[in-house]
Parts: structure tokens; C-alpha cells; sequence
């Protein structure tokens, strides 16, 4: 058998493609290194768990901070500033603000006239020449053949004038002053020698001011805001109340802002939940028997941490935990309406309860506020402290966590040094077998080549050997007679 051997080129390693010594040298050199690349696959799959665990502790991490941000808003002395708050009974008639402290109580407003502007209406012609317009003293300089538009443009884009234009058609400008309120007898002075506006006054309307009553005592105002008949109040007249009776006007006590308090509670206990359910399904989740896929190997990486399970149960003790220095009766978030649950109606707890999920009891939270703003404030604010004390201890870039993560980091760093020394060790190795297996090849070829050669040689001469023997005859004996 004639055996061909590859050759090893530059960087690459010699390759056998004949087998002279009819084993098959490629599947030997496969197996032999399998068995070395052994160690290689379990580091590269204990790199692969760790970094699935690392992926969940940053996870966690980011979960647990934001969530220490969000109990931070609950102790924010801004969440509870006082504000005053003003309703009216009727805001289509009367609407009610403030924007600074008002005086408290109910106030009975009745509007029986609206302020409104005083009104000149005019028949329009274009100017066949320019001319100049004046209105209060105010001139205006009108191009021949201006249209009606052009006019109002003209009046509407000057800041010191005194009125405001309209036109309903195109021969009809209407004039009204730019205020509201009593204008009495002398208004809109118009001056045109061109003829250009002609009045038809018995369109002509005086400015007038609102006319109401605030618990029975008559007040005026030039506007339809009304800032001085109520302390502290800016009332909006919009309409007449005449027949429909009186608008309450209700000015609360100076109090925290009730569901700004309850919306900034209801997002950290939806925020709570989801960040405690995340810890929890990890916390459960157990590592596959024989895992194989990455998935398989990522999962079940922080089954039954222990400090995790410690951030959990110092988490939910901290909603029923007593707040040092307060009343017994306000002292925790139970006492204002946030817990875990009641019991369900066999008596056993729910199973939101079992998993520390919290609960909002909203109307025992506004109860809370209204009663007692100040404990409820101390409650949120002391506990705040106290819990994200906790949550920081792990989630801050300085926190137990972030040292865990480091600490992985650094173990992939190494397991990927000794992967790449190992796998090194192993192309080595292989270069070195297949050069052992390559030289065997050879030799044994050579061998094979000499045993042919022989053979050959071998049947040469025991051919010439038998070729001598048979052409030999035996010697020929002559007798002479004797008469020789």
C-alpha cells in the first residue's frame, strides 16, 4: 500500500489525508483531543452560568434602586406642602382659583351683569384716495383702495391703539375697546374727513362693569375676573346666574394635596410588587438537572441566595415595623392602609400575602391624611429613611451587589485566561499528534515500499535460479569402437 502524507504549511497544522498504516489517524487525534477539551467545556460552561448570574444581579440591581428612588419621594417634605384648594358649584357660571393663601369658608356669588367692551359699528367704503383714520387721538394711515381687511390688519397689529376691529362682511367694521367696563358716554372717538367709515349708532353699545353679590353684598368689577371680591379668591364670571340662584364658592383649609400623596403611594407599592416578584421567581427558579443550552445554563443561577432572601425579609418586616419615637397608634405603613392583605374568608392568608405583596388601602390612607396629615408625613418620612438605608446597603454602586458583580467580572476574566491558555495547550498538542501520526505514516509507507522492493527482489532471483536448473542437460557419453 503506497501512502500519501500531507504536508505542513506556514501556520498551519500538517493535515494527513492517506493512511498508510490503515487506521484512521484524523478520528484518533479527534478523540484524544475530546477527551483534553473536556475541562475547556466545563469552564466555558461555568462562564456562561456566571455570566447569566451577573445579567439577574444588574437586573435586580437597577430594580432596587429605582425602587429606593421612588421611597425617597414618599419622605420629600414637597409631597406634603400644604395647598388651599377652591371649588365652585357651578364652574360652566363661575369659576374660582388662588394662587396664594385664601380665606376659608363657603361664599354665596350671584352675577346679574357680565363686564363687556364698548362698541361702535361702522358701514365701510374703500378710500378712492389715501387718507389717515384716527381713532382716540390715534392715527392711521390708510392706503387708496384699501380693502376692509387691510383696515383691521392695520388696527389689530398696533400696539397703542385703543380698540380692537372686526369685520363681519365685507362693509361692516365693528369697534370695541380693548378693556372691559363703564365707559359712560364719551367713547371711541372716530375722525375720518374722507368718509371712508360711516356709524350707524344705534348699534352703539357703552362699556359696562359686572355687576354680582358675594353673600348678599353688592360688588362691581371693570372685569369678568374678579380678584377682590373674595380674599385670596380670582373668581371667573362666564355667565348670568340670574334664575338658576347663587354659585357656592368653597375655600378649603390650608392641607397636603390628598391624591398627589396617594398617587406617589400607589406607584412605589406597584413598583414594590414587581421588583419583590422578580427577586422571588429567581429566588424559586431551580437550575435544570443537565443543562446543556445557554438558556438552561442561565437559568436557576440565584436559586435560594441567601442575601437576596435577606433583602426580602428585611423589605417586608419593614412595612409592619414600629417607627421609633412615633405614636403606637400611626407607627408603620400598616397604620395608614398599606400591608400585605387581609386574610382571605377561611382564615388563611391570601396568596399575595404569602409572596409579600403589598396592598393599598386607599380610602384608609385618605382617612389617614385628613385625620392626622402631620403622622402620616412622619410615618412616610421615617420609613423612607429606614428602607432605603436598607435597599442602598445592596443597590448603590457601593452595595453588597455591585461587589458581587465585580467579583464575577473578575472570575470571567480569569476563566477566560485559562480557557485561552487551555485551548492553546490543545492546538499544541494536536499540531504535536498530528506530526507524531504524520511521521508514523511515513515510516511505515517507507517500510511498506521496502517490503515490496524486497518481495520484488526476492521473487527476482528465485525466478533466475529456477530458469539455470531447467536448461542444464546431462553430458553425453561417445564410445569409440576399438578400431579407433
Amino acid at each position: 500500500m503506497t501512502a500519501s502524507v500531507g504536508s505542513a504549511t506556514a501556520g498551519a497544522p500538517l493535515t494527513v489525508s492517506g493512511l498508510a498504516s490503515g487506521l484512521n489517524t484524523s478520528q484518533i487525534i479527534s478523540s484524544l483531543l475530546a477527551i483534553e477539551r473536556e475541562p475547556v467545556t466545563r469552564l466555558s460552561n461555568q462562564q456562561t452560568t456566571i455570566e447569566g448570574e451577573q445579567a439577574q444581579l444588574r437586573s435586580i440591581q437597577s430594580s432596587l434602586t429605582q425602587l429606593s428612588f421612588t421611597a425617597q419621594e414618599l419622605g420629600s417634605p414637597v409631597l406634603f406642602k400644604t395647598e388651599q384648594t377652591v371649588s365652585s358649584s357651578n364652574p360652566v357660571q363661575i369659576g374660582a382659583t388662588t394662587s396664594t393663601g385664601a380665606a376659608i369658608g363657603g361664599y354665596e356669588v350671584e352675577v346679574t351683569q357680565l363686564a363687556n367692551a364698548a362698541q361702535r359699528t361702522f358701514a365701510f367704503k374703500s378710500p378712492a384716495a389715501a387718507e389717515t383714520l384716527t381713532i382716540d387721538g390715534q392715527e392711521f394711515e390708510v392706503p387708496a383702495g384699501a380693502s376692509i381687511q387691510t383696515l383691521v390688519s392695520k388696527i389689530n397689529s398696533d400696539p397703542k391703539a385703543t380698540v380692537y376691529a372686526a369685520a363681519t362682511n365685507d362693509e361692516t367694521l365693528v369697534l370695541s375697546t380693548r378693556a372691559t367696563g363703564a365707559t359712560g358716554p364719551g367713547y371711541i372717538a372716530v375722525s375720518d374727513g374722507g368718509g371712508m367709515l360711516v356709524e350707524d349708532g344705534a348699534l352703539a353699545k357703552e362699556g359696562r362693569n359686572a355687576e354680582l353679590t358675594v353673600d348678599g353684598v353688592p360688588a362691581s368689577s371693570t372685569s369678568n375676573t374678579v380678584t377682590d371680591a373674595i380674599p385670596g379668591v380670582s373668581l371667573s364670571l362666564k355667565a348670568l346666574t340670574t334664575g338658576s340662584g347663587p354659585v357656592t364658592i368653597v375655600v378649603e383649609p390650608p392641607a397636603p394635596n390628598k391624591s398627589a400623596i396617594v398617587s406617589q403611594v400607589q406607584s412605589f407599592v406597584s413598583l414594590y410588587n414587581t421588583t419583590v416578584s422578580a427577586i422571588e421567581k429567581q429566588l424559586s427558579t431551580k437550575p435544570p438537572s443537565d443543562p446543556v443550552t445557554t438558556a438552561e445554563l442561565q437559568t436557576g443561577t440565584l436559586f435560594g441566595d441567601p442575601e437576596l432572601e435577606g433583602v426580602l425579609n428585611g423589605m417586608r418586616q419593614g412595612i409592619y415595623q414600629p417607627q421609633s419615637g412615633l405614636p403606637l397608634e400611626m407607627s408603620s405603613l400598616a397604620d395608614i392602609g398599606i400591608g400585605t392583605g387581609a386574610a382571605t374568608g377561611s382564615g388563611a392568608p391570601a396568596q399575595s400575602a404569602i409572596e409579600g405583596q403589598l396592598k393599598l388601602n386607599t380610602a384608609e390612607l385618605e382617612s389617614a391624611i385628613e385625620s392626622n396629615p402631620a403622622g402620616v408625613e412622619q410615618v412616610l418620612r421615617q420609613w423612607s429613611t429606614g428602607f432605603q438605608t436598607l435597599v442602598n446597603a445592596e443597590a448603590l454602586p457601593s452595595g453588597n451587589l455591585e461587589v458581587r458583580i465585580g467579583g464575577d467580572s473578575t472570575q470571567l476574566t480569569e476563566l477566560t485566561q485559562r480557557i485561552g491558555a487551555m485551548n492553546e495547550a490543545i492546538a499544541l498538542r494536536q499540531r504535536t499528534l498530528e506530526a507524531q501520526f504524520a511521521a508514523m505514516e511515513a515510516a511505515v509507507s517507507r517500510n511498506q515500499s521496502q517490503s515490496s522492493y524486497l518481495a520484488a527482489e526476492l521473487a527476482s532471483l528465485n525466478g533466475e535460479s529456477s530458469s539455470s536448473s531447467s536448461s542444464a542437460s546431462p553430458s553425453s557419453v561417445v564410445s569409440s569402437s576399438s578400431g579407433g
